[in-house]
């Protein structure tokens, strides 16, 4: 036996690795943090494309550009060009022919050979009856006719030029009764009479004119009002001289209008069973390179594909879907490769939809749903902690706890671990390995190294944790909303995941203060309204500590500007720009108030402002505070690090082990 290797053509290749929605997440999720809905957020990274493949906005772009293309490498003279050259050969040799002949008659036909009339196809006509005396220029004026027929059925069925090309008289019938028995089946569908029987006989008659093999009417009718459509627009597409000049030789196809009356024929039965067509349509061709009928009606056939892939790939209609995209089209028109990261860029939008990651809610939104907040949590904290991992002297804590007190959470177990095994996750473990691994558990499970998982223990009193994050108009006007919403999306996830006991709350602060969960600030839009309430967030802040009195009080404050605005004991909201006094004295009142409680507090300064420093290090110092100015790709780092710092000393070190985690951007008070 011989084996045979190829391309594979079955589909999707099986050997391909799933799409990654680990990236596609990253980007949807800062997008949403922008500001963006996680529907639009989701459009805009299938544009832009990951992982080295072409987005959608890349595939329009060479849609385009291969449109151009076509445009302007091409006109529509190609065959007026051909005739006009073989009529100049069937010319110049009968001149030669009729300067040997010495009789009368050749002195005639001299005078009517020199005055034929400029006109292309009125020199074709004219010489419809020239009793020609050149062998040669016989052969070339008969080309002619042969060219001009096999042009006109290359313009309704692909591929006729050629395969007509040296076609006999008998080929010619066979044409002409194709056409006829193609007519009277349209004819009969038109008139809304059953067509199945006609169909079959047809096909079985005349199938290997249709290379396509449609199986169906239907199927039949679109191939072949699609090209008709096209070659209608090819004419519409001519001047008025090329269109007059193609009509008058038109009529000389195969030496008579037969050929175009069943052509036309079959136009008007096209268009009137398949009006939607596009039959007006015109373009401006603007090359050199001349088409010939049948080339051209293709060029037209592949400008209207590369408008309906324009269409698709631009997804601007109701019910857009990515499953939309006509990859046979793109493959024709851009080649392979576009169709393979195009029906990529569909896996990944079928996927996304699959994956929980977004949900639907009543009123028909999409937006992120709590598995995709905790995957983007896990994904921010993963960047603060190598962030952290990179900083001289410091090394990844492990231990979530306190001596010996179970926090009901498991892990798997690394070297130079030494918290007690969970029995039960590392046999499950192993069981699981043996079946997929294809063996029989009831032959006996024998345990790896991979299956085992350590119970974490608790090292630390609990925590109730406040993050106080400025959502002002100047965080959003300065580029700061993004990186602040980061921050607390990566806090919210190592305490939900790593330090469940603490309890956190987050805190926004514009004009008014109010307490967000994590998808309510994540998808929280930029707020315009000027002021900075600082005074109503440490309200809530110590009403949130007062809640866990056996709980340490961390107090983390994000924001860019001093207190411009405060809470009334009406519950009116005063404003004053530049800060009133009466605003600062609420607000210095309610952080001592917190100092008593014995909160720990860290200010990130974000900005340069001189007068802002100088206000927040007076209010660290009431506190025994610290500030911290980082950069706004390490707030996150900053806030992390200062929540672990203080969480107390005995798990995680003295506070100073951390201020060197700034790299100087930041100092302690």
């Amino acid at each position: 036996m011989r084996a045979r290797y190829g391309r594979y053509d079955g589909g999707p290749d099986p050997l391909a690795p799933p799409v990654d929605l680990a990236e596609a997440l990253e980007a949807i999720g800062e997008d949403v943090m922008s500001g963006r809905s996680p529907e639009r957020a989701m459009r805009e990274f299938l544009r832009r494309g990951a992982d080295g493949r072409q987005g959608l906005d890349d595939l329009a772009r060479r849609v385009a550009q291969r449109r151009r293309e076509i445009l302007q490498r091409h006109n529509l003279d190609g065959t007026m060009a051909q005739v006009r050259e073989l009529l100049d050969q069937a010319v110049l040799a009968e001149r030669k022919q009729l300067a040997r002949d010495l009789d009368d008659d050749a002195r005639f036909a001299e005078m009517r050979i020199g005055n034929l009339p400029p006109s292309t196809a009125a020199a074709v006509s004219e010489l419809s009856d020239y009793p020609w005396r050149s062998s040669e220029a016989r052969d070339a004026y008969e080309q002619i006719k042969d060219l001009l027929g096999r042009e006109l059925l290359d313009q309704r069925f692909a591929g006729m030029k050629q395969a007509l090309e040296g076609a006999s008289g008998e080929d010619r019938r066979r044409i002409n009764d194709m056409l006829d028995d193609l007519n009277t089946l349209l004819e009969a569908h038109r008139n809304g009479e059953p067509t199945d029987e006609l169909f079959t006989e047809f096909m079985d008659k005349h199938g290997d004119f249709f290379p396509e093999q449609p199986q169906t009417m239907d199927e039949l009718l679109d191939a072949l009002a699609q090209r008709s459509a096209a070659a209608q627009r090819m004419l519409n597409s001519m001047t008025q001289e090329q269109r007059d000049e193609l009509m008058a030789l038109s009529q000389q196809a195969f030496g008579s209008p037969q050929l175009m009356d069943q052509l036309g024929r079959l136009d008007a039965n096209l268009q009137a069973l398949r009006p939607g067509e596009d039959w007006g349509g015109a373009e401006s061709f603007q090359g050199e390179q001349g088409l010939g009928l049948g080339d051209g009606t293709g060029a037209l056939q592949d400008l209207a594909d590369l408008d309906d892939l324009a269409d698709q790939l631009a997804q601007s209609y109701d019910g857009a879907r990515l499953d939309d995209l006509d990859l046979d089209a793109l493959d024709r028109q851009l080649g392979p490769e576009a169709a393979i990261d195009a029906r990529t860029l569909a896996e990944l939008e079928r996927a996304l939809r699959r994956s929980g990651l977004l949900k639907r809610t009543s009123d028909g939104q999409l937006k992120l749903s709590p598995k995709a907040m905790r995957q983007l949590g896990k994904a921010l904290l993963r960047d603060v902690a190598d962030r952290i991992s990179g900083r001289a002297g410091q090394r990844d804590q492990r231990q979530a706890g306190a001596a010996g007190e179970r926090s009901g959470a498991t892990r798997e177990w690394v070297f130079g671990d030494t918290e007690p095994w969970d029995v039960t996750r590392t046999v499950t473990n192993a069981v699981l390995r043996t079946v997929g691994e294809g063996r029989d558990p009831a032959g006996g499970v024998r345990l790896d190294i991979r299956d085992v998982e350590v119970t974490e223990t608790e090292a630390r009193t609990q925590a109730a944790v406040a993050l106080l994050a400025d959502t002002s108009f100047s965080m959003a006007m300065d580029g700061r909303w993004v990186p602040m919403k980061r921050t607390a999306l990566a806090l919210h996830h190592l305490i939900s995941s790593r330090f469940r006991g603490d309890h956190l709350q987050l805190i926004g602060f514009g004009r008014n203060a109010q307490v967000m969960d994590i998808e309510e600030l994540t998808a929280l839009d930029a707020q315009w309204d000027k002021g900075t309430n600082l005074h109503h967030a440490l309200l809530l802040a110590n009403r949130h500590f007062r809640k866990h009195p056996n709980a340490q009080p961390v107090l983390l404050i994000v924001t860019d500007g001093e207190p411009t605005s405060h809470l009334e004991r009406s519950g009116e909201t005063w404003f004053s720009y530049p800060p009133h006094p009466l605003t600062i004295a609420h607000t210095i009142r309610e952080l001592d108030a917190a100092g008593r409680l014995g909160a720990r507090v860290s200010f990130f300064r974000l900005g340069e402002d001189p007068g802002l420093a100088r206000f927040i290090d007076q209010m660290a110092a009431r506190v025994d505070g610290r500030v911290i100015a980082p950069e706004l790709d390490d707030l996150g780092v900053a806030v992390v690090s200062s929540y672990l710092g203080d969480r107390g000393p005995s798990a995680f070190g003295r506070p100073s082990d951390y201020g060197d985690w700034f790299g100087g951007r930041g100092f302690w008070v």
